[in-house]
């Protein structure tokens, strides 16, 4: 059985192409319009770009300057299911059309900063929106410049944020039968990105400095091995540390780390430095990867800091068949990284092409598989009726549920005794004006887990797990991202859970994947950026690695799990099969690193990390401003915005200068145009720069944290991003908002966080239809705590 696919047009931009390639990995239909010159990936990297994002589409090439080429576009558009719409936002291109709006389409527009507010015609770059949005603030050393991730990662929280938008437009039309108008802004899915960055603030009124080499919450960090580097740490719970220590005495390596003092959690925790310090001695005797085999052997989280050429030979990724060939427009075939998750039913692309600019235009081969709304008449976010049970901890998987939970859906979260979460519990991650020993009022908890449901079970007991199995059966997807081991020892495989719901969505999230040589692995957000090569990648040089230490890569995983699960929900609609999606975090970063393997595999480069600097333009970086760690971010694009900057500084001089004329003769003379900008900056106001060469047209942005985001960005502002909300027990505060706005099918934050077990017996009653001597029964069993 073939099931239909979704027809998507694609007007690409930096912030979308990403979206349109994710939705190629789901198996659908996408349509690349380029200008009749090629798209601009073309000509980055001898086309290894333009095969990165766009292998698997086909083209249409289409002049939309023209009448002629608006209504070619809107005949295209006739057939289509989605427009994925990347241009720029004073740029209404479907309002342009001599043809009434197509009701059925879902248009989704993706932009830097959206299509209103103050700031919606800034121009913006990866690095500009990275900083606006909070990203830099929290990468780099504290008294260094801040530093950008590698590989577009602005860009790219763009376009699966896009990606999410396009299958709720579908989720939302398969009930109402009407397309809408939805909306993703590249700043607010950076800042909705960031882990604690802005949620210090909120809840501890405290600006976080740049960690360095050292996580800012998790007692984890970057270190030093004989031949690079490994991400680890002391793990998250007494068992880890205790394995550590005598990993350490085994070796003789553990220094004072054996006298009993350093048993008391509170004790490692305040002289948590000195512990790094005789873990670093010891770590640097050993080659990175036989360090973190050996680690691993014994249950501990670390990870050898990979670059993109040791990809290519990571056991796992290529057990997994996660690599896909893709032939370029010069018909060579390079092997490149692969797509987040497999889909349909574990499938995998193994080989895409490129399409050739002048190849046949493409064109619907028949009609559109859209089918009337099921209930026209019903209201509600896109997700109404869906339910899930959250069975998930800390930050990957609630990060995913509560997508799910903004938009509609009805999410069971399920908390054990015998797996409590961290960041209700733990005090290192429990964000609070007061103390940290009240599981409610934990703000690192309460911003992932709004608009949930708490139900308290104790899975060591036959009857809690009675209790689960029943959850199962009533539930469309159940989520988790325990180690790949932990379901199958509670009897809760996916082949059990198809027992009690035949057509179950099941997503686990393991760091790894459930299967593979390196399945069993511990994983945390730093290790996976490790192997996924991120952090090798972040720094200034080869030897001057930086990493990034927050859990980027949770955040990744989460949003890419629930994009599967709409993926899944889609492909269950239509042919009324559910999956399970073994989702590796692994895989879900390594899918974020854009072009940097085809840059090795095909032009053999692997330059390690480049700072804030950039393949193409020139100059691209982060310059000081005035105030303490005050910094702007400046990219310049063109000569054309070279010459409008040096007009800016008041240098004739450099504008005048053949050397500096085109991008390579700057880069050439980095040193001199960096000192020139410099000095200009140096005595400004950040947000006054930025001001200035903005309203010059050229892509500038103040460096924000957390303070700066919540009081001082008047786009955020202006778009109403930070939501007001008051919760029982920690009070009134703001809530990051959504990153996906739909205008007919609005999601929303609904509800704070869940107090602990707060639903437990409304959920037992209204879900499994339970009696108050049933619930009873259960509690005096103790399967409720």
């Amino acid at each position: 059985m073939t099931e239909p696919s979704v027809r998507v047009v694609e007007l690409s931009s930096p912030f979308t192409r990403f979206a349109g390639r994710l939705l190629v990995g789901l198996g659908h239909e996408v349509v690349l319009v380029e200008p009749p010159q090629g798209d601009p990936a073309r000509y980055e990297l001898d086309g290894l770009a333009f095969a990165h994002w766009h292998a698997g589409k086909r083209t249409r090439p289409i002049d939309l300057t023209t009448t002629r080429g608006r209504v070619e576009l809107a005949e295209l558009l006739a057939g289509a299911d989605v427009l994925l719409d990347g241009s720029p936002a004073d740029a209404e291109v479907v309002g342009e059309f001599p043809v009434p709006r197509h009701p059925t389409l879902v248009h989704l527009r993706v932009t830097p900063f959206g299509t209103d507010g103050p700031r919606r015609d800034w121009a913006g770059t990866d690095l500009v929106v990275a900083a606006l949005g909070g990203m830099l603030a929290q990468v780099g050393d504290p008294e260094g410049p801040p530093l950008n991730l590698p590989q577009g990662q602005a860009e790219q929280l763009a376009g699966v944020n896009a990606a999410i938008g396009a299958l709720l437009g579908l989720r939302a039309r398969r009930r109402t039968g009407q397309g809408q108008r939805i909306e993703v802004s590249a700043l607010e899915s950076v800042a909705a990105s960031l882990e604690a960055g802005a949620l210090v603030y909120l809840h501890e009124d405290r600006v976080a400095p740049r960690p360095g080499r050292v996580h800012p919450l998790v007692p984890h960090g970057l270190f030093r091995a004989a031949d690079g580097h490994l991400g680890g740490g002391l793990g998250g719970n007494p068992r880890m540390w205790d394995d550590l220590l005598a990993w350490l005495i085994e070796a003789g390596a553990q220094a004072d780390l054996d006298d009993p003092r350093w048993n008391e959690g509170e004790t490692r925790q305040r002289q948590q430095a000195h512990i790094f310090k005789v873990v670093q001695d010891y770590a640097a005797k050993w080659p990175k990867a036989e360090f973190a085999q050996e680690a691993q052997a014994r249950k501990l989280p670390w990870a050898a800091v990979d670059r993109p050429p040791e990809l290519l030979e990571n056991p796992q990724l290529l057990g997994r068949g996660f690599f896909v060939d893709v032939r370029a427009q010069n018909g060579k075939t390079r092997k490149d990284l692969g797509f987040p998750f497999a889909f349909p039913e574990g499938r995998r692309s193994t080989e895409l092409a490129a399409p050739e600019l002048g190849a046949p235009a493409a064109d619907w081969q028949s009609p559109s598989r859209f089918l009337p709304g099921e209930a026209p008449g019903v209201s509600g976010p896109a997700l109404t009726g869906v339910r899930v049970l959250d069975l998930s901890w800390v930050l990957a998987g609630p990060y995913c549920t509560r997508i799910l939970a903004d938009h509609g859906a009805e999410v069971i979260k399920v908390e054990s005794a015998s797996r409590p979460d961290p960041t209700r519990f733990a005090p290192f991650m429990h964000l609070s004006r007061g103390p940290h020993d009240d599981p409610d009022t934990s703000g690192y908890f309460n911003n992932v887990n709004r608009n949930k449901r708490s139900i308290t079970l104790d899975l060591r007991t036959e009857d809690g797990l009675a209790v689960l199995r029943k959850l199962i059966a009533a539930s469309d997807v159940v989520v988790e991202n325990f180690s790949a081991k932990v379901m199958r020892k509670l009897g809760l495989d996916y082949a059990a859970m198809r027992e009690l719901r035949d057509d179950v969505i099941y997503v686990s999230m393991s760091g790894m994947g459930h299967t593979g040589p390196r399945s069993g692995w511990v994983s945390y957000a730093d290790t996976i950026s490790a192997s996924a090569g991120l952090t090798g990648l972040t720094g200034w040089g080869p030897d001057e690695v930086v990493g990034v230490i927050y859990g980027h890569g949770d955040i990744v995983a989460g949003l890419e799990a629930a994009l599967a699960t709409m993926a899944a929900l889609e492909y269950r609609a239509d042919t009324g099969r559910g999956q399970h999606v073994d989702l590796s975090q692994l895989e879900a970063l390594a899918a974020h690193m854009g072009t940097s393997l085809l840059e090795w595999t095909a032009l053999g480069r692997d330059d390690g990390p480049r700072g804030n600097t950039h393949p193409q333009w020139t100059p691209h970086g982060v310059y000081q401003c005035l105030g303490r760690d005050r910094w702007c971010a400046i990219a310049v694009r063109s000569d054309a915005e070279w010459a409008a900057l040096c007009e800016v500084l008041d240098r004739a001089d450099l504008g005048a200068d053949p050397e500096l004329a085109d991008a390579a003769g700057r880069r050439a003379h980095a040193d001199l145009v960096d000192k020139a900008i410099g000095e200009w900056t140096r005595s400004l106001p950040a947000s006054w720069v930025a001001e200035v060469l903005q309203d010059n047209g050229i892509p500038a942005g103040v460096v924000q944290d957390g303070r700066d985001l919540v009081e001082h960005d008047p786009q955020l502002r202006a778009r109403g991003f930070y939501v007001h909300a008051e919760h029982p027990a920690a009070g009134a505060f703001l809530h990051e908002g959504l990153t996906v706005q739909l205008a007919d099918t609005p999601g929303g934050v609904r509800s704070p966080a869940p107090l602990l077990g707060a639903d437990t017996d409304a959920v037992l009653r209204e879900v499994l239809g339970m009696t108050a001597k049933d619930i009873e029964r259960l509690r005096a069993a103790r399967a409720l705590d």
